[in-house]
């Protein structure tokens, strides 16, 4: 059985700490259960944390390519933060560059990327509420 990775939301930004390395089935029902969450909350931003992924193969990493591609699609930006070495070597010597996939070091600057954007574009915060969902 395949557990599922949460989804939290505070304000709003969906917050995914991929805390395993994920197979094929996971990444799959994560996009599935990442669109939905986007949708129910109006999230304008997602952010992946991968700080505790430590192998990543061409599927996973197409996947959070196409993670991404749905979110903008539903009008949430996507930051990916936390990357290891290792996986970034992994990804480039795989050939995928993650196009449209924006990273941040660290959580924090990941949240700040989206703060900005968010600034930018003329929107109104509501108010804090941290909203687990799984």
């Amino acid at each position: 059985m395949t557990e599922r990775v949460p989804i939290l939301r505070i304000r709003q930004v969906l917050l995914v700490s991929i805390q395993t390395d994920l197979d094929d089935q996971d990444v799959l029902l994560l996009q599935d259960d990442l669109a939905q969450a986007v949708v129910d909350s109006g999230a304008h931003g997602v952010v992946i944390d991968i700080t505790a992924v430590e192998i990543v193969d061409s599927f996973v990493g197409r996947m959070l390519a196409t993670i991404a591609s749905l979110s903008r699609l539903l009008d949430a930006q996507t930051v990916l933060v936390g990357m290891r070495p290792a996986v970034a070597i992994t990804l480039v010597e795989l050939g995928l560059s993650l196009g449209g996939v924006r990273t941040a070091l660290t959580l924090d600057k990941g949240l700040r990327m989206l703060e900005d954007d968010r600034v930018e574009r003329g929107s109104e915060g509501t108010a804090p509420d941290a909203v687990a969902h799984a």
